[in-house]
């Protein structure tokens, strides 16, 4: 089915994307093949002057299905591609998604049933993590571990109810009239942030394990730091701004590096402070040990050896990130740090 150009669609869908020459064939052909939702969608990816051949893979997709629009985003970042996006979207209701995702059949329909049924603002669902490599098995195992990324709602694949957030997302149009767009100045957790608005709002965010969608994590070990930096990081600013108090799950990781980062020192000065610095690193090897036997016998025990170091990436990296953040926004109160605002894919689908 195509789009006609004089009619208003039901859905808009928004792609920000930069650099995904390896997978946004795949995205937009799972979405193009949708199970059509009555009224049609159309496609809008908003391209971060790419440079790996992703434009010329979307325009060929566009000369043969009228449903796909491509627009720029000279900014480059997620935020500014969502707000391009949505700036140019026709539907009744905008999904959010992701370049790096592919998407259940179903997934539109199945957002429009929820949307109707439970009258939420916001709708989103399961998104499994599926690796190609031994590494992005294993990060993807660790990704569904609460030990990894604490208790939130979305990350359990089979809830049903009221969320904080969710993944992507499918908006009713009215709510960027009432709260406005995403916020720019983030480079990660904007999604995050503009959820907290919509709850602040009085709106309702709903999780429905009938929206189901893949996504292709990091493929090293460096880039799964280097994106759990930057979570930490933007995280402290959103706190911040919102003037929220922070939820355990995010305090963790900071406080078990920041005492790392104190008993280290202290033990040149206090012998005592080295005992307590081993014996806080060995209860924290043992818990992770701990949780990667059952991660890895339900993955599959090819992945335990990396599942260590996977689960530590997530916790130091996110770790680090939050005390940078604080140390920046908090402490010294100045502008967000360049270093943590440069984006972590690059060129040809390589990660850094």
């Amino acid at each position: 089915m195509t789009a006609n150009n004089n009619t208003r669609p039901a859905i808009s869908v928004v792609i920000p994307c930069r650099n995904e020459k390896d997978h946004i064939k795949s995205c937009v052909r799972s979405i193009l093949g949708q199970e059509p939702p009555p009224g049609g969608f159309e496609i809008i990816v908003a391209d971060g002057m790419s440079d790996d051949g992703t434009l010329e893979i979307l325009e060929k997709i566009a000369r043969d299905d009228r449903r796909l629009k491509i627009v720029d985003n000279p900014d480059r970042t997620t935020a500014h591609g969502m707000n391009a996006g949505i700036r140019q979207a026709r539907g009744r209701y905008i999904a959010i998604m992701g370049a790096h995702n592919y998407y259940a059949p179903d997934y539109l329909r199945s957002s429009l049933e929820v949307l109707q049924e439970t009258g939420a603002d916001n709708v989103g669902g399961s998104m499994v993590c599926r690796g190609e490599s031994r590494l992005q098995k294993a990060i993807a195992a660790a990704h569904h571990s609460p030990f990894a990324v604490g208790g939130a709602r979305w990350h359990n694949m089979n809830y049903e109810g009221p969320a904080d957030t969710v993944f992507g997302g499918v908006y009713r149009r009215e709510v960027f009239d009432r709260i406005g767009l995403m916020d720019e100045e983030l480079v990660r957790n904007q999604d995050d942030e503009f959820n907290l608005r919509l709850r602040r709002a009085g709106g309702k965010i709903w999780h429905s394990p009938r929206i189901k969608s893949w996504y292709t994590p990091r493929g090293s070990l460096r880039a799964l730091f280097q994106q759990y930096v930057q979570y930490g990081y933007w995280k402290v600013r959103v706190i911040q701004k919102h003037r929220l108090p922070a939820s355990v799950r995010h305090l963790v990781p900071g406080c078990f590096v920041f005492s790392l980062l104190i008993l280290s020192l202290a033990s040149f000065l206090w012998a005592p402070a080295f005992w307590v610095l081993l014996a806080l690193v060995t209860t924290y090897w043992l818990c992770n040990v701990a949780a990667s036997l059952p991660t890895a016998a339900r993955n599959g025990p090819a992945l335990f050896p990396l599942l260590p170091l996977v689960f530590a990436m997530y916790h130091f990296g996110y770790g680090f990130g939050f005390l940078r953040g604080i140390w920046d926004f908090v402490v010294l109160r100045r502008r967000p740090s360049r270093s943590y605002s440069k984006l972590t894919r690059t060129p040809a689908g390589a990660d850094s």
